[in-house]
This record gives C-alpha cells, sequence and structure tokens, in this order.
C-alpha cells in the first residue's frame, strides 16, 4: 500500500513536480526558481490540488447512478481521486502510476478498468496523460476530466484582476452553468463571458460556481498577465472545459472534461448522461493535458 503522505517528484532544468499516490494528484509544480505554479492549498477554500475525475465527471443526481435498471453510489467525480494508485515507473524526469478495479470499486462500478496516469517533464511542459482500460468483458460507460488548480495570481508581477484566459479560437457560444439542484447542470443556457477569445475571469463570476463550456472551438488557452510569464494549457482529447474555483481564493481552476455532472432533474440511465463515452472489452482510450511555462 502506497505511504498516502508520501510524494513522487520529477525534474526538468525548466520545471519540477510531486505527485502523491493517493488519486494520482499533481501536488505542486514550480518553475526553476521554486515559484509555485498552482494552488496554495488554503483550507479556508478548498484543499484539493489537482484531482482526476473517474468514472465520471461531476455529480450524479442524489448521488446516485442508473446502469440496466439497478442504482449505485457515486460520489462527485467519481472515486479515482480517493483510491491509492500504485507506482508503474519512475525516472528523474517521468512517472506512471496505475489504478485497478477491486471489490470496493467494483461495488459502486461493476467493471474491470485500469487507469494509468502518466507525468512526464520535458523541459518547460508537463505532459499528463490518463489511459483507460476496459480489463473485462462487458462494455463499460465511463467520463474522464481534469482539475487542477493553478495560483491566481501567478508570481511573476501583475494584480489577479489583470490575469487572463485567452482562448485558442473565440468563444461566442453560451456556456453552462451549475443549476438549482445542487452540483447539476441546469437546462438553459447563459450568454458567453469570453470577448473574442479573452476572459477576464473575477471572482464574482464563481459566485454560482463553475462556468461550463460544451460547444467548446479550443483545444488549447493561455492563463496569466499578458506580457508576463504564463502557461499555455493544451487539453487534444477533451471537448469540454470547466473554469472554477471558490469565490476569493487563490486559484482558478482549468478543468478538461470528456463528460459532465446530470442536469437537473435527470432521471435515466447513466447510457443517456451526456458525455457519458463507451469502451468496449479490450479497449483503451487516452487523455492528455500539456501545461507548458511560457517565459
Amino acid at each position: 500500500m502506497p505511504d498516502p503522505d508520501a510524494r513522487f517528484t520529477i525534474a526538468s532544468p525548466a520545471l519540477s513536480a510531486s505527485i502523491a499516490p493517493e488519486g494520482a494528484e499533481l501536488w505542486s509544480l514550480a518553475d526553476a526558481h521554486g515559484r509555485d505554479l498552482m494552488t496554495d492549498a488554503d483550507p479556508r477554500w478548498w484543499t484539493g490540488h489537482a484531482p482526476l475525475l473517474f468514472p465520471f465527471v461531476g455529480r450524479s443526481r442524489g448521488d446516485v447512478y442508473r446502469l440496466d435498471g439497478r442504482d449505485y453510489p457515486m460520489p462527485q467525480h467519481g472515486f479515482a481521486r480517493r483510491k491509492p494508485f500504485a507506482l508503474v515507473h519512475q525516472s528523474d524526469a517521468r512517472v506512471t502510476l496505475r489504478l485497478d478495479a477491486d471489490d470496493e470499486s467494483r461495488a459502486a462500478y461493476p467493471f474491470d478498468f485500469r487507469l494509468d496516469m502518466d507525468f512526464a517533464l520535458d523541459g518547460p511542459t508537463l505532459r499528463m496523460t490518463a489511459t483507460v482500460a476496459n480489463m473485462g468483458e462487458a462494455k463499460m460507460p465511463f467520463a474522464f476530466g481534469y482539475h487542477p488548480a493553478f495560483a491566481w495570481p501567478l508570481p511573476y508581477g501583475g494584480a489577479a484582476e489583470d490575469h487572463r484566459i485567452v482562448f485558442e479560437h473565440p468563444e461566442p457560444a453560451p456556456i453552462r452553468r451549475v443549476g438549482d439542484e445542487p452540483g447539476l447542470i441546469a437546462r438553459d443556457t447563459f450568454p458567453s463571458p469570453v470577448e473574442g477569445d479573452t476572459l477576464a475571469p473575477t471572482h464574482a463570476m464563481f459566485e454560482g460556481d463553475a462556468l461550463i463550456w460544451d460547444d467548446l472551438a479550443s483545444r488549447a488557452l493561455t492563463w496569466g498577465v499578458p506580457g508576463q510569464p504564463h502557461l499555455r494549457i493544451a487539453f487534444p482529447d477533451t471537448p469540454w472545459l470547466g473554469l472554477w474555483q471558490k469565490p476569493g481564493a487563490h486559484y482558478l481552476c482549468v478543468e478538461p472534461w470528456a463528460g459532465m455532472a446530470d442536469p437537473v432533474g435527470f432521471t435515466g440511465d447513466v447510457w443517456d448522461k451526456p458525455g457519458i463515452m463507451a469502451l468496449l472489452p479490450g479497449d483503451t482510450r487516452s487523455f492528455r493535458m500539456d501545461v507548458t511555462l511560457v517565459a
């Protein structure tokens, strides 16, 4: 059993990262001078760092989902973030961790899955790749998401209000918000807060919980103060995006998703849930997220 307080550390000349075995969670990402690019995990706001969302993203209505006429318990964002991952590989600049199905997971999710999480540093880029495998004999419903919390403000000068999200493409499409059932997605859409390709986030934007894009043109964005060192975040394999924080906290979560929470009032089978993917026996599917420090 991995030590829950241990951290795996990897480094390149430009970055260093530490990863916790519990949840294969990215715990910190720092530049060559030790300046942290992620949340300070102040317990007044949120103690998470970068949980992995599997086998589902978001909340199931009543924390229960239905599969083929049977109800199963499922916590918000799934159970992988609370499970110990085993070490598969470690070198100076790379670590791979693995979660396999066990009796506890099968009680809530009756599938023989494998989730490998690979972290690799290449100069100024951290490449994260999650690979989901169906090791069983039944078609497997699943979703996957990333949930990293980046520093707001970043440690390069400029006030929090000077920070910008700049999308790869203009994003005029309406967005989703959380509705009147806790954690579930409102049926209505809302006007995009993006001006062209640029979002100027404010703490007040998140008083109603996350901003959610389910009609997203971009697969990359930047985060930081224009003209200062910043982060480029690419997510080529995930079609949706959430942005979230507890208003006033020192982080902004940039969350690429393949899947999302139940819609308000949803009572259907999990196969009818928005974003659910099917993985056939013996198949795998990977989801990459790259974080690059641009000086």
